[in-house]
């Protein structure tokens, strides 16, 4: 398909883009299968660094908005997500700033579940897969989701080279399966609750008072003595909705933290004590909603959870219709005993045990109990730390195109997943520069890319007014100006004639080769002004670049391009960006990149340690738990106050890689590329340090320079 055949107009839908008018078309074409490149008339390119920013510039510019670098996963809006409360909510009804489930794996290589926040959120439409499991459990999601199995991630669909690894049948998904329905909060279920908190631990009971003619007053009294907020509130709720008046105090409180305080409700009326005794009856059949309702209510004042949930009590009848309703909802219910009871400092009040209803099986019953009859305390829910999968796992089944394109949802959390339905889901992580221009920050970073087509005639209109002071301009801050399709929109040589003619000193940053295909035209430009030309460069490892650096040029084609700069009479700057700790920092690592870099003739070198911002930290710590979680703590304890590394990281990677910089020749004092005629009489080539962090497209993380 023609680029230009597609003009603007048809589905105009497609063509909306808030947060930068100006739109003249959209293109999409098989070169660049599943993007879309919407072509815009731009007011400004020239974009002033906002703040007291500590980089060496000032002013940016970047042509391009968006990479189609990363990959995009994504479910359907009504997925059952995990909250961090144990309770579940739909994908698509959760927002920025909400707790969820995730997981971290600890130095014994378990993987372990932890509370995570959602730190962004958005839809997009994506033809749809249905992956249906043993259990019944059913995710729609793209192809392009992952889905942690018993042998690592796994796409949920093959891609059109069939290099990456998809589900198939047999597979086992690391989780509890299918999470159960929550109950509804019918009458039937609040009756059930009142009778498991009342019978559980209330006092029901007659009561005698004098009467004001001298005479007795017959009455009665209800009280309960709540210990949990939540099931406190609940409760008054519930008593309240029967038209129940109950008045709150405390009731016993021990500064000695020998006991914990106890809030209770009470009520003395005859007629709500009356009413109190006719709701806790014993139903002759009881429904299955009041069946939830009393197993939350019992569960909320006498439940307790260890490896399995137990329910203790002294009332036969009570454990009989504890037994009785687990057993209908498919629970492993056996009586035990809990030990004699006490009293609050844990003096036995007799030697008798208390029976205990235990319900057996591993941490997918516990979850399905919570779910089935939604207790209301939230601590007993708590599942921290609680191992992923130490039940069966469920198995896939099939897996299925649709045939459709659906609405889907994808969020970006701080542990990089989150648990969907039960199995545990990996998550994109966060692109907010997209944000700016009213796209999301998750499909549209990577499919919906901006493109500045008048770019080089607006730049050099900005630069010749009166009020431009010629300061140092960079590029390649944001996205890196030369992504692949700037083959396509040839935006760079414009840019870089308005830059010289306008005397304006600038730099180019990059991880892609195609700065080559203008060699001559910086070669020019360095004759006139002040030209920084970068290439960033984090390691000789294949694997280890293809894993953390997706979508970029191989560690040996960057080193070619560094060749080619200075074959074309430019200095040339190497930013070895970033060091990973533990990963690419050992001295025979840097001194072999170093050399290399020195061979292909860079004429100066910036080792830069690993820097992590919001969300790409999140990305990263994700990565690094899959790959190499023997090193999560050390990182922990490194990137513990901030995005930077720990000072004292810094201060020793800068020891070691000194003595490397020199043995090199790259320990040059750093500087920009001055024009020729500057430079004239000069000693030696000028080295070159690019003016800023590596370009943000192609990467998950970014770099600040070492002390």
């Amino acid at each position: 398909m023609r680029w230009e055949s597609q003009k603007v107009g048809g589905d105009q839908s497609q063509l909306e883009l808030p947060g930068m008018p100006g739109l003249v078309r959209s293109v999409r074409t098989p070169e660049f299968a599943g993007m879309v490149f919407h072509e815009v008339i731009a007011r400004s390119v020239l974009n002033k660094v906002p703040g007291r920013s500590p980089l060496p510039f000032g002013w940016t510019v970047n042509p391009y908005r968006g990479c189609g670098h990363a990959c995009t996963y994504c479910m359907v809006g009504d997925t059952p997500i995990l909250l961090a409360d144990g309770r579940t909510m739909p994908l698509a009804g959760l927002k920025v700033g909400d707790q969820v489930y995730g997981t971290t794996v600890g130095d014994d290589g378990t993987r372990r579940y932890t509370a995570t926040t959602v730190l962004d959120h958005w839809a997009t439409t994506r033809p749809a897969y249905r992956v249906t499991l043993d259990d019944g459990t059913q995710l729609v999601t793209s192809g392009d989701h992952r889905l942690l199995t018993d042998v690592g991630w796994r796409y949920v669909a093959r891609d059109a080279t069939g290099g990456r690894p998809y589900l198939a049948a047999g597979d086992a998904l690391v989780g509890t399966g299918q999470f159960a329905v929550a109950p509804k909060e019918s009458a039937d279920y609040r009756l059930g609750y009142l009778c498991g908190v009342i019978r559980g631990d209330g006092r029901l009971c007659p009561y005698t008072h004098p009467g004001t003619a001298g005479g007795r007053l017959e009455t009665g009294r209800l009280r309960l003595a709540v210990v949990e907020y939540e099931a406190l509130v609940r409760t008054r709720g519930y008593l309240a909705a029967a038209g129940i008046a109950t008045d709150r105090f405390l009731f016993d409180t021990r500064p000695d933290g020998r006991r914990r305080e106890i809030l209770t409700v009470r009520t003395a009326g005859r007629r709500e004590v009356e009413l109190v005794g006719q709701l806790v009856r014993w139903p002759v059949m009881p429904s299955d909603e009041w069946r939830k309702g009393f197993l939350a209510g019992v569960f909320d004042v006498e439940g307790a959870v260890d490896d399995v949930i137990g329910i203790s009590n002294t009332d036969p009848e009570v454990i009989s219709h504890v037994v009785t309703a687990a057993r209908r909802f498919g629970f492993d219910a056996v009586v035990g005993d809990a030990g004699p009871p006490t009293t609050g400092g844990g003096v036995p009040v007799d030697a008798r045990p208390t029976p205990c209803v235990l319900l057996r099986g591993s941490l997918a019953e516990r979850l399905r109990f919570f779910h089935t009859v939604d207790p209301a305390i939230t601590r007993k829910r708590d599942l921290r730390d609680a191992v992923v999968g130490d039940g069966p796992l469920p198995r896939v089944r099939s897996v299925e195109p649709l045939g459709m394109e659906l609405t889907l949802y994808d969020m970006s959390t701080g542990t990089g997943d989150f648990i969907a339905d039960g199995v545990v889901s990996h998550n994109c992580f966060a692109r907010h520069t997209h944000t700016y221009l009213d796209l999301d920050a998750g499909a549209d970073f990577d499919r919906q890319v901006v493109v500045k087509v008048n770019a080089p005639e607006v730049l050099s209109r900005e630069l010749n007014r009166p009020a431009w002071t010629r300061e140092p301009v960079a590029m390649g801050t944001n996205t890196d100006p030369y992504q692949r399709a700037e083959g396509r929109y040839r935006l760079m040589p414009g840019i870089i004639a308005a830059l010289a003619a306008a005397r304006t000193p600038f730099s180019v940053l990059t991880k892609g080769t195609l700065l080559a295909r203008d060699l001559p035209l910086l070669a020019e430009a360095a004759r006139r002004v002040t030209v920084g030309i970068g290439v960033s460069i984090a390691m000789l490892d294949k694997r280890l670049s293809a894993s953390v650096e997706p979508g970029t040029p191989s560690p040996q084609a960057r080193l070619d391009l560094v060749r080619r700069v200075r074959e074309a009479g430019l200095p040339c700057g190497v930013m070895v960006a970033p060091v990973l700790p533990g990963l690419s920092d050992g001295t025979e690592q840097l001194d072999g990149l170093l050399g290399e870099v020195a061979d292909a003739g860079a004429t100066s070198a910036t080792v830069l340690a690993l820097h992590l911002r919001p969300g790409a930290r999140e990305w990263y710590r994700g990565w690094l738990a899959r790959e190499h979680p023997e090193l999560v703590p050390r990182y922990d304890a490194l990137y513990a106050h901030g995005a930077n590394a720990d000072r004292g990281y810094r201060a020793w990677l800068a020891r070691r890689v000194g003595p490397l910089l020199r043995r090199h020749g790259l320990h040059r004092p750093q500087g920009q590329v001055r024009p020729a005629a500057a430079a004239a009489g000069a000693a030696g080539p000028a080295a070159v340090t690019p003016a800023g962090p590596p370009a943000a497209g192609p990467t998950l993380f970014d770099s600040h320079p070492v002390p």
